[in-house]
């Protein structure tokens, strides 16, 4: 089992964070850190295989932590959460070895794929000792094929991520299906579907409404 460690300022990241990593059972989180300066003095304790890292924290943040950890060679992978977007931050998180980047606000599947991605990466390198260029080749190609995002039957990304941008334009309300389904013009069956799988992988949250004046209805609200 993978340990990690998740390194984020933001209380609720961290949580959404924790809990998308408990549901992948190769992993185990075994700390959690507000600040580069607090990880740095966790890695120095604890072996750690895995970070979740943030790039803007107070003290120090993401890239200046990376940056330490890769002077001190410790040997840690890391995979960035962060909001930051532009190219510098980009750049200079692939120069210094990340797994992979993560966009705020990301989805469930995709950060499922990063982990996924760390895993195929270690699994490769451990069954090889020595490498020509076809065995590279293989395991590039072996990385690549699981960046694939797989959805289950039934389930398209492009209308999941139609449902989530409407969901994300009032994050603190409570949506009905047939609401949902009227504003972004899909039917209820439809809707349906989708936030059952929501709730299931823990993006959203459903509740029985009693109190409709009428027949009591299923409501969701995203995470």
């Amino acid at each position: 089992m993978y340990k990690i460690l998740i390194v984020e300022d933001d209380p609720m990241v961290a949580m959404i964070n924790e809990e998308y990593v408990k549901r992948n059972s190769n992993f185990e989180i075994i700390g959690k850190c507000n600040d580069g300066r607090s990880a740095i003095s966790f890695l120095e304790k604890n072996k750690v295989d895995l970070l979740v890292l943030d790039v803007f924290m107070p003290k120090m943040n993401g890239l200046e932590t990376l940056r330490v950890i890769r002077n001190r060679q410790f040997e840690v992978d890391a995979i960035m959460v962060t909001a930051a977007n532009d190219r510098e931050s980009l750049e200079e998180a692939l120069h210094l070895g990340v797994v992979d980047y993560l966009i705020k606000p990301f989805t469930y599947e995709r950060f499922q794929l990063a982990l996924n991605k760390y895993i195929t990466q270690c699994k490769v390198l451990k069954d090889n000792e020595k490498f020509n260029q076809k065995s590279i080749d293989n395991i590039i190609d072996n990385i690549r094929s699981s960046s694939t995002v797989s959805f289950p039957k039934g389930i398209q990304e492009k209308t999941l991520g139609l449902i989530l941008d409407y969901l994300k334009t009032k994050p603190d309300e409570w949506f009905t299906g047939d609401e949902i389904a009227q504003n972004i013009n899909l039917t209820g069956v439809t809707v349906r579907r989708y936030m059952n799988y929501l709730a299931e992988s823990g993006r959203v949250i459903n509740e029985m409404n009693y109190e409709t004046g009428g027949r009591p209805c299923m409501q969701y609200k995203i995470l």
